[in-house]
């Protein structure tokens, strides 16, 4: 049979500058928009970037410090001049370093030759020696890592995941006093509020945030091996762990005293972890309300000229909720790899961090990705009152509990005939709907004292909710 396949264009022979569209992940595709905030932060060019602020702060650093004989304090010019290297870090100088890299084959040194390129310009030919100087390839990195990771959790992931969590608990507040039928097991249960319910999960995810806020990033600078060989071989008479020190925490970051070639990387694996829990208890909270979306509880505030289905044109489909739970499943997944992974390093070095950690991004963007989506899902549901008020109306079989404790209170306290509450209240709702009048004329033949029946006659499963409502001021403590 002959081929009647189409001769197409070879896709991946266009620039993906001319067509977005060509990213192999959706990240840098599709969902750009979403992630891009991170591009400053997680990029190959933003790790990049902070490889020279690293290199060139150390150069700084010895020299201000005159650890290395021969290299003393540079001139406010010079240091300016060094400092531009990195501020003025574009597409042109990012493309300098790639054809670099491809001749040194070795990331870190490209950056290295690239310093060192610019420094007879800045008459400071006599100290290129001075660039990496004692520096392994982790020492580098370890630190570039840490301050693109402390940029993208502080600047731009935090500051989503809080807006996300203070739209929950502005819905949570709204919506404090809106009776609600309760589910345990996907049954009619006691119930709640509405607004209690949101406030669960914002009280659950603002937990994990103060444990993220307060991470704390670890860098190190200390060799090979981290034993600073090289740098008493070369310069015995310095104090290295004082220049360490202060160099990791100029930076912004904690010194990390103990280490093999690289920095542990356990502070990335608690990070990690906490996020990932985050996007669990996100993704619970969008299971919850598609459930209840699909029940009716939520109505969804349809988008102009928007299209819920290709083939049923009624339909206003959960998909900013559906979309974040595959975010989220994706992320977290990357997340305990990396925290897996990490934490594991074969003798003094290995490489399997290295290709690890080129993915930290990835699992950044599909959670920042989700993030966003909840909260545009959020920013379109309307609370549907008529069916959450409806439904309890029609379950009050639910109050068999506050009947049954009533009981059993007054049976305590004396009252006669009151023997067995729960098995009579299990006769009367097990496996049945009871309506008003029933529920009633059960709790009128029960003898039980004045003050007592009245009240339960006048418990309706709207207000049989406790202080659920003002468990919601809890939100913030």
């Amino acid at each position: 049979m002959a081929d009647t396949s189409p001769t197409r264009v070879d896709l991946a022979s266009i620039p993906q500058g001319e067509a977005p569209s060509l990213a192999l992940g959706p990240l840098d595709g599709r969902y750009r928009e979403a992630s891009a905030p991170l591009v400053n932060h997680l990029s190959e060019a933003a790790l990049n970037r902070d490889r020279l602020h690293v290199e060139v702060e150390w150069f700084i650093h010895l020299t201000r410090n005159s650890v290395v004989p021969g290299a003393g304090p540079l001139d406010a010019g010079q240091e300016e001049a060094l400092r531009a290297i990195v501020t003025s870090f574009d597409a042109a100088a990012a493309a300098e370093l790639a054809d670099i890299e491809k001749v040194t084959v070795h990331d870190v040194k490209a950056v290295e030759y690239f310093i060192g390129r610019r420094l007879p310009g800045m008459d400071l030919e006599r100290l290129k020696p001075l660039v990496h100087f004692g520096c392994t390839s982790e020492d580098i990195n370890n630190l570039s890592y840490a301050l693109g990771i402390k940029g993208a959790v502080r600047d731009v992931w935090l500051p989503a995941a809080r807006r996300l969590v203070g739209a929950i608990e502005d819905l949570a507040r709204d919506s404090r006093s809106v009776a609600m039928l309760s589910r345990t097991h996907g049954q009619p249960a006691t119930p709640t509020t509405l607004g209690k319910e949101m406030a669960v999960t914002a009280h659950r995810l603002s937990r994990q945030l103060r444990r993220i806020e307060a991470t704390e990033f670890l860098g190190k600078i200390n060799g090979a091996t981290g034993t600073y060989a090289a740098h008493y071989a070369s310069v015995p008479s310095a104090d290295w762990e004082q220049v360490a020190r202060s160099f990791v925490e100029g930076l912004g970051l904690s010194w990390n005293p103990l280490t093999t070639q690289i920095e542990s990387h356990d502070w990335q694996a608690e990070l990690y972890s906490d996020i990932a829990r985050f996007n669990r208890i996100l993704h619970n909270f969008c299971t919850d309300v598609w459930s209840y979306i699909s029940i009716g509880y939520f109505a969804q505030v349809p988008v102009a000229g928007a299209t819920g289905s290709s083939t049923m044109p009624h339909k206003v489909n959960p998909i900013r909720f559906e979309n974040a739970e595959a975010n989220l499943e994706i992320s977290s997944s990357l997340l305990d790899v990396l925290a897996s992974t990490l934490v594991t390093s074969r003798w003094q070095r290995d490489l399997t961090d290295s290709s690890s950690q080129r993915n930290i991004g990835v699992a950044f963007g599909h959670s920042l990705l989700a993030v966003s989506n909840v909260l545009k899902g959020l920013q379109r549901l309307d609370v549907a009152g008529a069916a959450i008020a409806a439904d309890l109306e029609d379950n009050w079989e639910v109050l068999g509990e506050a009947i049954q404790m009533v009981m059993r209170a007054e049976a305590v306290a004396g009252t006669a005939g009151l023997d067995d509450p729960y098995e009579r209240l299990k006769d009367l709702t097990r496996g049945r709907r009871v309506d008003a009048a029933r529920m009633r004329e059960f709790v009128s033949g029960l003898g039980l004292g004045p003050e007592a029946e009245q009240r339960m006659l006048g418990l309706t499963p709207s207000t049989y909710t406790g202080i659920a409502d003002r468990l919601v001021d809890h939100l913030g403590s």
